[in-house]
């Protein structure tokens, strides 16, 4: 940048000064004299023939022109109608050089006429060098030598030099360079043609190049690249980005200190359609038993060469019906040595099938200024930016890199189970092999593809620590974290972005799911080795997924809908598990007062349902604000059901859970005390005057003899027995055929028998599923039903005696039959290992 600076400045002041000394001069008369058999041509010319309005003309003899031609021998005086000519006109001053007919004018080139002698305009000085093929000639370049330049660029300081050769009578481009390269000679064979242009502000008087003569070079030509430090070039073939000529041989020559290593690395490259021979690269590498070593154009180049080295681009014999192009851009970069370059690193991944494993830049912006290359050696000969290894085979590989942090290792691995009768009930742990630890290249990701049986399986993964959801509101500061995406055809739903520390137990996926660990700092590689993550097959559910969450006493657990930003995709469904301890109460705090979502078709709702008493309050998320904080004494869960959204009214949800320590009230603790003192104080009272009665009655036995009184002892009378004293009213419960009878019909007509067995202890688990969103043609916004609460539609019970019923289980107490569900969202059965 600072480059590009200066030379922008150097232009700035050059115009400046060069115009005033135009309007000073005025339009003083130019006078240029051409030397007897020079073989000079110079040319004056509109530089853009198509300008619309007020054109500048050469004033010759009075006459307006707008093109002058002087050759050698001739003399010519003008000048220009306008003050700025050099927006209007360009000059350019061609030399034809005759190596065939007599010798050729070796040595230094001169710019002819001098730069003092032409007027201020853009000029080019070309000189074109004939000579026989079996005569080789060299232009050698004063330093600073010549950086090669693409399509497109442009020189900093607006001096370019053009290089041709020639084949026969067709002329071949060699290239377009600039000033401060690497680029001291170009031998060519059968002539040259060298223009150089200058524009009107730079005042150069010398051409800064000579010409020399050397021998058959058998080849298109040689290009010399000298390297005196670390560096990089950039060099094309031919005709770049044209076609290389149909079997030639191009070659590049580089001086590399010995003390230094250089890579070379393929940019761009094309191939044609041979018939005969093949395309090829080959190397002459010092120390090589093989030179030369031959590579095609799809190969790894070769890097870390010590030395001086030379690379050589053969063409074929092309297909004359479609030959298509052979063009090659290519860098070659001179550094350092590492001390990494010495070592070897052993890859094995001979037992691995479905896992890859590549290592490339870090995507980093570098200025101009040279930045040292960053390669990873196979073999310590073939070397690339980045390299991507296979599974079934052992890699050895090194680096050639002064900072090996420029550098990350990327993982894929597919784990897949298809026969769901086997897969059922099996486990495996997710965890990055110590071999990748072990290279001295940090992990970005480590990407497990999870495939499981359609419709058959689902996925659950354990945490071997409880996990924390990322979010704005509490943001994951962990130097790794995982990443859990749903992978199902045409739907990819992101669950969100988690890392240890947090209280997600675990998470269910309904189908395929990608699994990727993402490094974030390198003190991942101690702390990874604690956390494991286990993925278990199991019995497959119709939700996207479920959250099992036990929270932390001491701070909020925030937890978002998935695909967040985004939206929940339409007629989806997710729930959350949410355990809350015996002796804590939780509040759950909805982010937003209204979701803000407008459906296209069908329903979106929000349940929130207890676990213990399966007491339902459901929500309207379309129409209705969303529910305040609520406080919870047992578990229960958070279902969230989506409808078709309408573009733009996606559904995002954000919550929070806090526990708090539940307390007692003490009016409840006073009165229970009071009622008992009372009830003890009664009793005193009871017991005493009891026993003061008895005192009372108690006096001396009279026995008196009366005839007349049976003497018998009484039978007690028997009455018959009642319904209070015997279990007829007594029931195991009652048929719902009786009570609920209208309810029970199915669409034939014909009643349901229920279930009828007498009253048992609840032994099993609550809340193994997530409850049921309503049917589609509900239109109660909300609901609330509890084990205590009859159906509206349930008739009263009689009055005239009393019954006394079993109760049922209770885990059926509360579960309605809901008619149509909205989504089937029956959660999976959850086994023990």
């Amino acid at each position: 940048m600072a480059h590009s600076a200066c030379g922008f400045s150097v232009a700035l002041l050059g115009a400046l000064l060069l115009g005033t000394a135009r309007l000073l001069r005025g339009t003083e008369a130019s006078e240029i004299a051409l030397p007897h058999r020079s073989g000079i041509t110079v040319s004056i010319k509109l530089g853009n023939p198509a300008l619309p309005v007020k054109l500048c003309y050469i004033v010759m003899s009075r006459q307006h022109i707008t093109e002058l031609i002087i050759r050698s021998g001739e003399r010519k005086s003008f000048t220009f109608s306008c003050n700025n000519p050099e927006k209007h006109f360009v000059l350019k001053i061609e030399k034809n050089i005759d190596c065939m007919s007599g010798p050729c004018p070796f040595g230094e080139v001169h710019l002819q006429p001098s730069t003092s002698e032409l007027p201020i305009l853009n000029r080019t000085f070309i000189w074109d060098v004939r000579a026989h093929k079996s005569i080789g000639l060299e232009l050698q370049f004063a330093t600073p030598r010549l950086r090669q330049i693409g399509p497109g660029e442009s020189c900093a300081d607006g001096v370019t030099h053009s290089i041709s050769g020639h084949i026969d009578a067709t002329e071949v481009r060699i290239g377009t360079f600039c000033s401060n390269g690497t680029v001291s000679r170009i031998k060519m064979q059968e002539g040259v043609k060298m223009a150089l242009h200058l524009p009107w502000f730079h005042r150069r008087n010398v051409s800064g190049f000579s010409i020399a003569n050397r021998s058959s070079i058998k080849r298109l030509c040689i290009i010399e690249s000298v390297f005196e430090g670390e560096g990089s070039a950039t060099l094309m073939s031919a005709n770049y980005p044209g076609g290389f000529p149909e079997d030639e041989l191009m070659t590049w020559q580089f001086v590399v200190p010995a003390h230094l290593r250089a890579s070379v690395s393929f940019l761009n490259f094309n191939v044609s359609n041979c018939e005969r021979k093949e395309e090829r690269v080959e190397y002459y590498i010092p120390g090589s038993t093989t030179n030369p070593e031959v590579f095609r154009l799809e190969d790894k180049q070769p890097g870390n060469m010590a030395g001086n080295f030379n690379l050589s681009l053969q063409g074929c014999d092309q297909d004359a019906q479609s030959p298509g192009i052979l063009r090659l851009q290519f860098q070659v970069l001179v550094q350092r040595p590492q001390d990494e370059s010495n070592k070897t690193y052993t890859v094995d991944l001979s037992r691995e099938r479905t896992m890859s494993l590549t290592i490339e830049p870090r995507p980093v912006k570098h200025g101009r200024r040279f930045v040292p290359g960053c390669f990873v050696c196979l073999e310590s000969r073939t070397c690339s930016t980045n390299v991507t290894l296979t599974a079934g085979s052992i890699h050895k590989i090194s680096f050639l890199c002064d900072d090996l942090t420029r550098l990350w290792v990327n993982v894929e691995k597919t784990l897949s189970c298809l026969d769901h009768r086997y897969c059922y009930r099996q486990s495996f742990e997710l965890q990055v092999p110590d071999y990748i630890l072990q290279l001295p290249v940090q992990l970005h990701d480590f990407s497990w593809k999870l495939l499981v049986p359609k419709d058959r399986l689902s996925l659950m993964l354990v945490p071997g620590q409880k996990l924390q959801q990322h979010t704005r509101e509490r943001p994951c500061n962990t130097s790794f974290g995982y990443h859990v995406t749903s992978t199902t055809p045409g739907q990819d739903l992101y669950f969100g972005s988690f890392c240890s520390g947090g209280s997600i137990e675990k998470i269910q996926v309904k189908q395929n799911s990608s699994v990727t660990l993402r490094a974030y700092a390198p003190s991942f590689q101690q702390e990874v080795s604690k956390q494991g993550l286990i993925v278990s097959y199991i019995p497959y559910f119709k939700e996207e997924g479920i959250f099992t969450v036990t929270p932390d006493t001491k701070n909020k657990v925030y937890l978002r809908s998935p695909n967040w930003d985004r939206g929940l995709p339409a007629l989806s469904s997710v729930s959350w598990n949410i355990s809350v301890p015996s002796n804590q109460v939780a509040c759950l705090t909805i982010f937003k007062e209204r979701s803000g979502l407008a459906c296209q078709s069908g329903r979106a709702f929000m349940i929130i349902q207890e676990q213990q008493s399966r007491a339902e309050e459901i929500f309207s998320l379309e129409e209705e604000v969303l529910p305040k904080p609520s406080f919870h004494h047992h578990s229960f869960w958070v279902n969230i059901s989506n409808c078709s959204p309408m573009n733009g009214k996606q559904l995002d949800l954000l919550f929070w859970v806090t526990l708090t320590p539940r307390t007692v009230d003490l009016a409840v603790i006073i009165g229970a005390a009071g009622g008992g003192a009372l009830l003890l104080f009664a009793l005193v009272l009871i017991i005493c005057f009891v026993k003061k009665k008895k005192k009372v009655d108690k006096g001396p036995a009279v026995g008196i003899y009366n005839g007349n009184v049976n003497t018998q002892m009484p039978q007690t009378q028997k009455f018959p027995k009642g319904r209070k004293d015997n279990d007829s009213h007594v029931y195991a419960v009652i048929e719902d055929t009786m009570v609920y009878g209208h309810l029970l019909q199915d669409s034939g007509g014909s009643f349901i028998q229920p279930e009828v067995d007498t009253y048992r202890p609840f032994q099993g688990p609550m809340g193994d599923c997530p409850p049921t969103p309503p049917p589609l043609f509900s239109r109660t916004p909300t609901a609330k039903f509890t084990a205590d609460e009859l159906a509206p539609s349930s008739p009263p019970e009689s009055e005239s005696e009393p019954y006394t019923f079993s109760h049922p289980n209770k885990g059926e107490v509360g579960v309605r039959e809901t008619g149509i569900p909205l989504l089937h969202t029956q959660g999976p059965v959850e086994t023990e290992e």
